[in-house]
């Protein structure tokens, strides 16, 4: 129940979020709505495009897990595990895992290149990458370091702090509980995770950034170690385009860079070595709260 009723939230989250783009869009463009989804791909309306971008991510991700706790919890942050109690080797722990899960996200986007599909499928799959590349570019376009901070909030933070409600506060809990295994349950959540970008050749990199952060949710029983490690992840790619941006380099191009697979290999060691000392400190952490308060 609780599933089907976060579906319905998610559901009528998405039917308010498009139509608030599209309304919305069409009184600060002054054109006809059906004109809106194609402006938002154009440079000149990167402001615009990036504002409504993410009021539509806080309607569609955020505000449905929040009612979902609301329901189930009187202390809706509670719920969603949102504490203030953060040890700085936990901050630490997930910078460095952020740093390691783009290692890892890198040599699984080559790994995804190598995915065979029918020739009708890819097409449609380039298109659906086209497009989703079409509207990232829309909102990357960095002159100057004032862009670059608009970029960290709208392409970083706000992704990081929505999503993770959405995922880890909202479905990975209702799922680890309802698969009654740990590693199942935040599997489920990362495959939706990425299926809902619709990027096929994103999708394998996407599935194991959702793993990782899965897990540093489950250790580390705190979403902001989850909001700031995502943010990390984020904020070194729009750091990266940035760069690419002020030296004349192709972003696109800068976009569709990968790593060696066996560069994953190794992010694969670094990234459990990791979540075990996140499990640790976490440990120490709420052993020593409880201490405190007896």
């Amino acid at each position: 129940m609780q599933f089907a009723l976060l579906l319905s939230l998610l559901g009528i989250g998405m039917i308010v979020g498009n139509l608030l783009i599209l309304g919305l869009g069409a009184n600060l463009m002054h054109v006809p709505m059906k004109q809106v989804p194609a402006l938002l791909t154009k440079p000149g309306y990167m402001r615009i495009a990036q504002l409504l971008n993410s009021l539509a991510s806080l309607i569609v991700f955020c505000i449905p897990a929040i009612v979902l706790a609301k329901i189930l919890n009187n202390h809706p942050f509670q719920h969603l595990q949102f504490r203030s109690k953060i040890a700085l080797k936990q901050v630490l722990l997930v910078v460095l895992l952020a740093f390691t899960g783009l290692l890892l996200s890198g040599a699984l986007g080559e790994l995804n290149e190598s995915i065979w599909l029918p020739a009708k499928w890819l097409i449609k799959a380039r298109e659906m990458e086209n497009l989703y590349k079409e509207t990232m570019l829309s909102m990357a376009a960095m002159h100057s370091f004032t862009d670059y901070l608009i970029a960290l909030l709208v392409m970083a933070f706000c992704p990081a702090l929505f999503e993770e409600v959405l995922f880890r506060g909202g479905f990975q809990q209702i799922f680890v509980g309802w698969a009654k295994n740990v590693f199942l349950g935040i599997l489920i959540t990362s495959i939706l995770f990425s299926a809902i970008h619709f990027s096929f050749f994103g999708f394998l990199p996407r599935v194991g950034l959702g793993m990782v952060l899965g897990y540093v949710f489950y250790f580390g029983r705190n979403i902001w170690l989850n909001i700031l490690m995502h943010f990390f992840y984020n904020g070194m790619i729009v750091t990266q385009l940035y760069l690419a941006s002020i030296r004349g380099k192709n972003i696109e191009k800068t976009m569709d860079e990968n790593m060696p697979i066996w560069w994953g290999l190794l992010a694969i060691f670094a990234v459990v070595y990791l979540l075990q000392a996140l499990k640790k400190e976490t440990t120490i952490l709420h052993t020593a709260n409880s201490v405190a308060i007896d």
